[in-house]
């Protein structure tokens, strides 16, 4: 049962290394992480639609991207902050916890949701939209014409990418929410709606969450990779 265990925990290991070294080449890394940043940027318009709406959302080339909406309220605007690093960090955890369930389709389904609604609805900057365009097709070809091992190993790779880049993300957040916390980004509009909680502490908040969703993600991901 060790040696099963053994296994698994190497493959799962090599497609986070493989990853890991994906979203560092030049051109090429920015264009896979987008995945993440696409799920960052659907969790602030998720909870942006609870008594607000959404105007855009914008999808760039060096793979940061941008919502814009409207909150009539406090609160929401506190839990649309909040939103963003939390559930892509969620989305890597439920990646791994649906290919261990052997859930594949219902995996795929989400992803193709969370391209089309957005290509549908909210993104309009030309990347955005050539970036959900092109990713969508390959998605698809890959699916439709690849072999049954093509797609888990794909899915395994997207949500490998979604685990590593939902770390790395709030790890660059924390960083940077303690030496220019004006430019934190959500971690500074929580400081802004808070008043007395400091950028640096949420920037610590969305490190350490996604720890735990990586965590519990590998927790998924060791019993299933080796299938």
């Amino acid at each position: 049962m060790s040696f099963v265990r053994d296994k698994f925990s190497a493959k799962f290991f090599l497609f986070l290394a493989i990853a890991f070294i994906l979203i560092h080449v030049p051109i090429i890394g920015n264009y896979v992480k987008i995945i993440n940043t696409l799920i960052h940027e659907t969790g602030h318009a998720i909870i942006a639609l609870f008594g607000g709406k959404v105007e855009t959302i914008s999808l760039f080339m060096n793979s940061e991207g941008a919502t814009i909406s409207d909150q009539s309220t406090w609160m929401g605007s506190f839990f649309t902050s909040l939103a963003g690093y939390t559930f892509a960090s969620f989305m890597a955890f439920l990646s791994f916890l649906l290919l261990r369930r052997k859930k594949e389709i219902l995996l795929i389904d989400i992803l193709l949701a969370f391209i089309f609604l957005n290509l549908i609805f909210w993104v309009r900057n030309p990347y955005g939209v050539f970036w959900l365009f092109s990713f969508a097709c390959a998605f698809l070809f890959l699916l439709i014409k690849g072999s049954q091992g093509v797609r888990d190993y794909l899915l395994l790779l997207i949500a490998a990418i979604l685990l590593v880049d939902s770390v790395q993300s709030t790890y660059e957040i924390l960083f940077l929410s303690i030496l220019q916390p004006q430019a934190a980004g959500d971690a500074a509009n929580l400081a802004q709606l808070t008043g007395v909680l400091p950028a640096a502490f949420w920037g610590l908040f969305f490190f350490l969450q996604s720890l735990w969703f990586c965590f519990y993600g590998f927790k998924r991901g060791y019993y299933k990779v080796g299938i």
